[in-house]
C-alpha cells in the first residue's frame, strides 16, 4: 500500500504542474458555468421556477386598460414597467423586451378603433418563441376581458366594469400540477454546474491522465518502474489513484466554485451527490489509464481524449436539458456513463426523487468503472 500510495501522490503532483490542467481544473470551470448557466437560464422560465422577466411597456395615456394589461402580463410571469415614450440615455443599453402599444388606447378601444401592438425582444431563439407566446396570451386575455365587460354592460367599458369581472369566480379553473415528485426542466446553473463538473473531469482525466501515461512509457521512467521492487499490480493501481487524486481536485474545486460564486443550491442528499461524483471520478480515472495504455503518443492521447469527452458531454445531457431533445438521443442517453451520471445528479438535484433514486445508476457506474479498469490493467505496458 505504501508503494501505491507513493506513486498515487507523485503522479498527481506531476499532473498538477501542467499548465494546460491547471487551466481547465481552476480557470475554466467558473467561465463554462457562467456562460452555459446563462445561454440555458431561460428553459423553465413561466414555468414557475425562475424570475419574472423585465418587460418595458411603451404607451401614451393608455388609460383604464393600462392596470387590466398590466395584470395580464403579470400572470405570465412578466414584470412590466411602463412609459410614455422611448427615452435612451447616451451609452444606455436599449431594454431587452418592448411591447409598443398606440396611443390613448382606452380612448381608441371605446371608440371602437383598431389598436396595433408589436413586440421586440433580444432574447436568444431558445426563450424567444417562448416570450412570444406569453405576450399573446396575456394580450388575448385581456381582449377576452374587454369583450365579456362591453357585453355585460350594454357596451359600454369602464374601469369599474373590468374591476368588477375580476372579481367574479372563474366558472373554469384549470389547476397545474406535477404528478409526483419537482418535475421542472434543468436550467440555468442547476444545468450547467453539474453538467461542466461532469464534462470536464472526463476531460481532464482523458488528457491529461492519458498523455502523462504515454510520456512516462516514451521516457522509460515505466520501465525504471518495472526494475523495482514493486508489482505489476501496485504500478497500475498507483497509476489509477494519482488520476482519481486530480479527479477529486476537480470535482472539489467545482463544487466549491458553484456553491460559494453561483449559489448553487445541491438539495437534500448532498451526500449521494458526492458519492455520485466519487463513483464518477473513479470512471474517469479508469477511462484515463486505458486512454493512455492504447495510445501510441502525446497527440492521439489528447485527440481521443478532447473526442470523447465532448462526444459523450454532448449525447449524455452535459450541454443541455436531456429533456429537450430528440426522443432518440434521450433513450441513448441511458447507455452511456455520461447520461448515467447527470441522470442520477437531475435526479438528486433537480427533480429531488430523494437519495435512492440515484442508487441504480451509481450501480451501474461502479459496474462500468471496474470494466474499464479491467480493460486498463489488462492493456497496460511498460514500454
Amino acid at each position: 500500500m505504501k508503494q501505491i500510495l507513493f506513486i498515487a501522490w507523485h503522479d498527481a503532483k506531476n499532473q498538477l504542474r501542467q499548465g494546460s490542467t491547471l487551466l481547465w481544473v481552476f480557470v475554466m470551470p467558473p467561465i463554462f458555468f457562467f456562460f452555459i448557466g446563462t445561454v440555458t437560464g431561460g428553459f423553465a422560465a413561466g414555468f414557475g421556477g425562475g424570475a419574472a422577466t423585465p418587460l418595458t411597456v411603451i404607451a401614451e395615456s393608455p388609460g383604464f386598460l393600462r392596470e387590466q394589461i398590466d395584470l395580464r402580463l403579470r400572470e405570465n410571469d412578466f414584470e412590466p414597467e411602463w412609459i410614455a415614450e422611448p427615452v435612451a440615455a447616451e451609452g444606455e443599453e436599449p431594454p431587452a423586451r418592448v411591447l409598443a402599444i398606440d396611443a390613448y388606447l382606452s380612448e381608441q378601444v371605446n371608440a371602437g378603433t383598431q389598436v396595433t401592438m408589436s413586440f421586440e425582444t433580444s432574447a436568444s431563439a431558445l426563450s424567444r418563441d417562448f416570450e412570444i407566446i406569453r405576450v399573446q396570451r396575456s394580450l388575448y386575455t385581456a381582449l377576452a376581458d374587454v369583450v365579456v365587460a362591453e357585453a355585460g354592460n350594454e357596451n359600454e367599458l369602464s374601469a369599474a366594469n373590468l374591476i368588477a369581472l375580476n372579481a367574479k369566480p372563474r366558472i373554469w379553473k384549470l389547476d397545474v400540477s406535477s404528478a409526483g415528485e419537482r418535475q421542472i426542466i434543468p436550467s440555468g446553473f442547476e444545468q450547467a454546474i453539474p453538467g461542466i463538473l461532469v464534462m470536464f473531469t472526463l476531460l481532464v482525466l482523458l488528457t491529461s491522465g492519458g498523455t502523462l501515461l504515454v510520456i512516462e512509457r516514451k521516457q522509460g521512467l515505466l520501465r525504471r518502474l518495472a526494475s523495482a521492487p514493486v508489482s505489476k499490480s501496485e504500478v497500475v493501481s498507483g497509476k489509477w489513484g494519482g488520476r482519481m487524486l486530480l479527479a477529486a481536485v476537480q470535482v472539489s474545486v467545482a463544487l466549491v466554485i458553484g456553491t460559494f460564486l453561483f449559489k448553487m443550491d445541491w438539495g437534500p442528499d448532498l451526500a449521494m451527490i458526492i458519492v455520485i461524483l466519487a463513483a464518477w471520478a473513479g470512471f474517469c480515472a479508469s477511462a484515463g489509464l486505458l486512454v493512455g495504455s492504447i495510445a501510441a503518443t502525446e497527440g492521439q492521447a489528447a485527440g481521443l481524449g478532447v473526442l470523447a469527452a465532448n462526444v459523450l458531454a454532448a449525447l449524455g445531457g452535459c450541454w443541455w436539458p436531456i429533456e429537450v431533445t430528440p426522443a432518440w438521443m434521450q433513450t441513448l442517453q441511458k447507455f452511456l456513463p455520461t447520461g448515467w451520471t447527470m441522470d442520477a445528479l437531475h435526479k438528486l438535484i433537480s427533480f429531488q426523487s430523494g437519495a435512492a433514486s440515484a442508487l441504480p445508476q451509481l450501480v451501474i457506474i461502479v459496474a462500468a468503472t471496474i470494466v474499464v479498469a479491467a480493460l486498463a490493467v489488462n492493456r497496460f505496458k511498460y514500454e
